[in-house]
C-alpha cells in the first residue's frame, strides 16, 4: 500500500468537512482540512446560515423594540441603518472562527489554507495564499467544498445595486425599495428581514404559491403574513433583463412588467463549488449546478472520493451536513453508512416555520387516513406572556393507529418546538403515537404546552367521528 502524507483529506472547512475530519481524527486517522479563505468554518460561518440568522435576530429585536408600548415611550426615535444592523449581526463571526478553530486544533486536525484541485485520485495542489504551490496526498479525499449563489450567465452582476445572498452582507446603503428574484427558502427569509427594517419589498416567485413543498396551511400562513408584513409577492413571474445606474435598478419581467427599484437581491439557487477543484484530471463532472452525484454512501464514481454537503445538492442544509460529514466518515472506516434522511426544515422568516414528517397533501395522495390537531400560540399562557399573537403547531396523526405522522410549526422558535414532534416520530412501536403529548406533563407556562393542546384538539375531532 502506497504510503500517503494524510489518511483522509477534507476540501472544505464547513459544516460537512468539519464533521466528517473530526470523526475521522478521533477514530485515530491522519487527518487534513483545506479551506480556501484564511480561517475556517466555510460559507455557513461567514456568508451563509449563521451572518443571515444572526441578522433576522437583530431585525426581530427591532421589530420588538418598536412594537412594545414600554420602549415606545423612551423616544428615540433614530432610524436604523442596514449597514448599522449589519455591524451588530457580524459580532457572531468572529466567535464562530475562534470555537472551530478550536475544534481542529483539539482533534489535531492539520488546517491547510490554499486553493486546492486535484492532479489524481490521491494527489491534491494547493495553491497557497502567498501565490506557492504545494502537494498532498491521502488515501481518501472528502470533497466538501459548499454553494455560493447561482448566477445566471445573462446577467451581469458587476451592476450597481445588484446583490446576491452572499454580497448583500456587504450592501453599504439602506434602500427603502427592494425588489428580491426568487421566493424560496433564501427569499423568503430576506423579504422577512427587508419588511422589518421597514423596506418596501417586492418578491418575485417563479411559481404559483410560496415554499411549496411545506404544508399547504404553512405556506399560505407565511403568504398572509409576509404581505401582512407589507411584501408584495408576486407568482408566476419570469425575469427578462435588469438595468442599473447609480440612482435606481429595473427588473423587466417576461410577463411586460417593469420594477424599479433601489436595489434588486437576485435569490435564485445556488451552484456548488466544484469548477475550480480540476475535477477533469480524475474523471469527475459535476451537473449544470456544479453539483456532484454520489452513491449512498456518499461515494463519486471514483472509489476513494466522497462528497457531503452542499456540494452534492438537496437538501443543502447545515443540519444535513453535519450529518453526511459524520456518515461518510463513517462508511470511509468501514461502519455502516447511514444516510442521513428524515431532515427537519428550519427556515427563519418572521415568524419562522419547522416540520417534519408527512403534509396534509402527501397523506391525502397517499390515501392514508389522518387526522389533525392544531394548537394556536395566542391561546397559550406562554405565548400571551411573550408577545406571540402568531403562530400555530400542527399534528398529523393516523386516524387508526395514532402514529404521529407529521409535525408543522409556524410561529416564534418552531424550528426549536418541533423537535419535540421529531423525537417521538423517530421512536418504535406504540412510542411514536399522540397518546405521548396527552399522557406527558409538560412545564407551564411553557411553547412546548402546545404539543398536549394540539393532541387534544386533534382527539377531539377523533372522538365525533
Amino acid at each position: 500500500m502506497a504510503d500517503y502524507m494524510y489518511d483522509v483529506l477534507v476540501i472544505g472547512s464547513g459544516p460537512a468537512g468539519e464533521s466528517s475530519a473530526i470523526a475521522a481524527a478521533k477514530a485515530g486517522k491522519r487527518v487534513a482540512v483545506i479551506e480556501n479563505r484564511s480561517v475556517v468554518g466555510g460559507s455557513c460561518a461567514h456568508k451563509g446560515t449563521i451572518p443571515s440568522k444572526s441578522l433576522r435576530h437583530v431585525v426581530k429585536q427591532i421589530i420588538h423594540f418598536k412594537s412594545d408600548s414600554l420602549f415606545r415611550e423612551i423616544g428615540d426615535s433614530r432610524r436604523l441603518t442596514f449597514p448599522r444592523v449589519l455591524q451588530s449581526a457580524a459580532r457572531v463571526i468572529p466567535k464562530q472562527v475562534e470555537l472551530h478553530t478550536n475544534f481542529y486544533v483539539r482533534n489535531r486536525v492539520d488546517v491547510l489554507i490554499g486553493q486546492a484541485s486535484f492532479i489524481d485520485a490521491h494527489t491534491i495542489s494547493l495553491v497557497l495564499q502567498d501565490g506557492a504551490k504545494e502537494k498532498f496526498t491521502a488515501q481518501d479525499i472528502i470533497i466538501a467544498t459548499g454553494s455560493r449563489p447561482y448566477r445566471p450567465d445573462d446577467i451581469d452582476f458587476s451592476q450597481e445595486r445588484l446583490y446576491d445572498s452572499d454580497s448583500i452582507l456587504e450592501m453599504q446603503h439602506t434602500p427603502r425599495h427592494i425588489i428580491i428574484y426568487g421566493a424560496g427558502v433564501i427569499g423568503c427569509e430576506y423579504a422577512s428581514i427587508f419588511s422589518g427594517l421597514g423596506m418596501r419589498v417586492d418578491l418575485i416567485n417563479n411559481r404559483d404559491r410560496l415554499l411549496s413543498f411545506l404544508d399547504d396551511e404553512i405556506s399560505d400562513a407565511l403568504s398572509y403574513h409576509l404581505r401582512d408584513s407589507g411584501v408584495t409577492v408576486r407568482h408566476s413571474e419570469e425575469y427578462e433583463k435588469i438595468e442599473s445606474n447609480e440612482h435606481s435598478v429595473t427588473l423587466h419581467l417576461k410577463s411586460g412588467k417593469r420594477l424599479k427599484a433601489d436595489a434588486i437581491l437576485w435569490c435564485n439557487g445556488r451552484s456548488g463549488n466544484t469548477d475550480s477543484l480540476n475535477l477533469d484530471a480524475v474523471g469527475l463532472k459535476a451537473d449544470h449546478r456544479g453539483n456532484l452525484k454520489v452513491d449512498d454512501c456518499y461515494r463519486t464514481s471514483v472509489e476513494n472520493i466522497y462528497a457531503v454537503g452542499d456540494v452534492i445538492g438537496w437538501p443543502s442544509l447545515a443540519s444535513a451536513s453535519y450529518g453526511q460529514g459524520r456518515a461518510v466518515s463513517g462508511g470511509i472506516l468501514g461502519d455502516a453508512c447511514v444516510q442521513v434522511s428524515d431532515v427537519p426544515t428550519g427556515i427563519y422568516t418572521l415568524p419562522e416555520i419547522s416540520s417534519v414528517g408527512k403534509t396534509e397533501t402527501e397523506l391525502t395522495q397517499a390515501r392514508i387516513p389522518y387526522e389533525v390537531g392544531r394548537a394556536l400560540f395566542k391561546n397559550t399562557a406562554r405565548g400571551q406572556i411573550s408577545g406571540e399573537n402568531v403562530g400555530m403547531l400542527k399534528l398529523l396523526f393516523h386516524v387508526d393507529t395514532l402514529e404521529v405522522l407529521g409535525v408543522h410549526c409556524f410561529g416564534a422558535e418552531a424550528a426549536e418546538i418541533v423537535h419535540i414532534g421529531q423525537a417521538i416520530m423517530g421512536q418504535k412501536g406504540a412510542g411514536n403515537t399522540i397518546q405521548y403529548f396527552l399522557s406527558t406533563t409538560f412545564n407551564y407556562p411553557t411553547m412546548a404546552e402546545t404539543y398536549r393542546i394540539a393532541a387534544l384538539d386533534g382527539m377531539n375531532r377523533v372522538s365525533r367521528r
